[in-house]
């Protein structure tokens, strides 16, 4: 692969990553602990990642326990999970916190379709104006030292790295949708 495309093709990972990351908090009506990755818990002054002050184990498939390695982080732990944005309320036994999932109702799984469908759709943008960004400094380069069949062919290049981003992304968001849908 050219050198040149290097930066286009970072660019398109960084964003195909991204929503995979994202995609990946949204809670489908099972447990999953990537829901609490963007929890920090105050950890003697310090917003701490929830992974990092606790075992978080998913016992059952609705259920994610916390088993914090200090008994005196269960507060701080249950204060992070309310005012985050999870939506469950959890609850304790003086030394585990458990977060129990209810079961998604049809409409909200709908809308959690649409939802991740948008954020494909903004991802697959990102994308093209990538490739924008690559095809506008391919044709400054047209100005000065390299001639337009290597412009035709790194312009081809860019556009199948593109294709390959948007195939990948339209399958992360497919198999997202099935994931939500699954009851």
């Amino acid at each position: 692969m050219d050198a040149r495309l290097k930066p286009y093709e970072e660019k398109m990972q960084k964003t195909y990553d991204f929503l995979a990351a994202d995609l990946g908090a949204i809670r489908a009506g099972r447990a999953n602990p990537h829901v609490l990755d963007k929890i920090r818990v105050d950890y003697y002054g310090t917003p701490t990642p929830i992974q990092q002050v606790g075992n978080i184990t998913v016992p059952e498939p609705r259920v994610i326990q916390i088993a914090p390695w200090e008994k005196s982080l269960i507060k701080a732990i249950e204060k992070a999970i309310m005012t985050s944005d999870v939506g469950i309320t959890p609850s304790n036994d003086g030394s585990l916190i458990r977060l129990v999932f209810p079961e998604l109702t049809e409409e909200r799984r709908k809308e959690l379709v649409k939802d991740v469908k948008k954020r494909g759709e903004e991802s697959k943008v990102a994308i093209r104006n990538t490739r924008r960004d690559g095809n506008d400094a391919f044709k400054k380069l047209a100005k000065t030292e390299v001639s337009e069949d290597e412009i035709k062919e790194l312009e081809g290049e860019l556009q199948k790295l593109t294709d390959k981003f948007i195939k990948e992304l339209d399958k992360l968001v497919e198999e997202k949708s099935k994931e939500i849908l699954t009851v």
